[in-house]
């Protein structure tokens, strides 16, 4: 091999190389959803997957959208019950949004209009905006019986995770939908439910988060017990003695798992679940991360002047902060 050659092939090598190394938010990510794990348990490899199967129970046509209620396969011998919206008079591929409820009874119902909150039909509203919804039932809410003390799980949390990353998969099986315009919003639960799972899933490329989430040090003054229960995390209690101190992950680490995609907090000031003082302690922290990836832009937060609840105010900044990044 003459010089030429050699150096081409040394040029080659040196490329692939390069294009494996991981750059420094990269490998940090990696590290934020390895403790993720530590306190959720494991995330189940593709071998997990079953096909989805998807059956529709009932089709509704109603005032430009279909509504139908689904279910589809998650794992062996589970099945999520679900709504799926649709826009009726729009063509081409349309952006989806994956929403999901606050901790109800009724669950998947509330977000697609069948609550008595006006509040939290955000699946009602996106899709009169010309978005495709998908709205799962969380394992034990609506008409998802879940036992976890029978669960092969170590959380509800990273269960719902699975659940809603295969929800995605459906999502972008669907011919109608542009599997690169895919967001996700969410309430309460459903606010860090969505954080979670858009740490995880790099498909998401917007997440919404309405009374989600603060600081662990601010969570009742440090008091876990409410994120310890079989349905959430309950290694908080069993492995990390419900001490913020000693948590291996914060929601500063969760956000940071999401840049440089687009992420928004609806925090309002007197929200008693989750202390506004810590959501501005968290946001302090990741706005550094954002300006370092170049995507400032990409970070928001509101704190409307209400209790916990996704007021109007925070409902038209949400809407908005969505049509701009799934609907250029």
């Amino acid at each position: 091999m003459n010089r030429f050659g050699l150096l081409f092939c040394l040029f080659l090598v040196g490329s692939v190389l390069s294009s494996d190394e991981k750059s420094p938010h990269e490998k940090k990510r990696a590290e934020i959803l390895k403790n993720m794990q530590k306190v959720m348990g494991d995330m189940p490899d593709e071998s997990h997957k079953v096909p989805l199967d998807v059956k529709v129970i009932l089709e509704e046509k109603l005032e430009g959208y279909i509504r139908k209620k689904i279910t589809y396969a998650v794992e062996k011998n589970d099945r999520v019950p679900a709504w799926l919206l649709i826009p009726t008079g729009k063509e081409g591929k349309r952006p989806a949004m994956l929403c999901l409820h606050q901790t109800i009874n009724i669950g998947k119902d509330e977000p697609v209009g069948l609550g008595k909150q006006e509040s939290k039909q955000q699946a009602l509203h996106l899709v009169k905006r010309g978005y495709v919804c998908l709205v799962p039932d969380y394992p034990s809410f609506g008409e998802y019986p879940y036992d976890f003390s029978k669960s092969a799980w170590a959380s509800g949390s990273l269960k719902a995770i699975w659940n809603n990353m295969r929800g995605i998969d459906y999502l972008c099986t669907l011919d109608f939908v542009d599997p690169e315009r895919i967001g996700v919003i969410g309430h309460s639960l459903g606010g860090h439910n969505s954080m979670f799972t858009a740490a995880f899933d790099t498909r998401l490329k917007v997440t919404v988060s309405s009374c989600g989430f603060t600081s662990f040090a601010k969570y009742y003054n440090g008091n876990l017990k409410g994120w310890t229960s079989a349905r959430y995390m309950p290694r908080i209690a069993s492995v990390y003695d419900s001490d913020p101190k000693k948590m291996p992950f914060d929601f500063h680490d969760v956000i940071t798992a999401i840049a440089p995609r687009a992420f928004l907090a609806v925090a309002p000031i007197r929200d008693s679940n989750f202390e506004v003082s810590g959501v501005k302690d968290v946001i302090q922290l990741v706005e550094p991360i954002y300006k370092n990836l170049k995507a400032s832009d990409q970070l928001k937060v509101i704190y409307p002047d209400s209790g916990h609840d996704f007021p109007e105010e925070g409902r038209k900044v949400a809407y908005e902060f969505l049509d701009q990044i799934l609907k250029p």
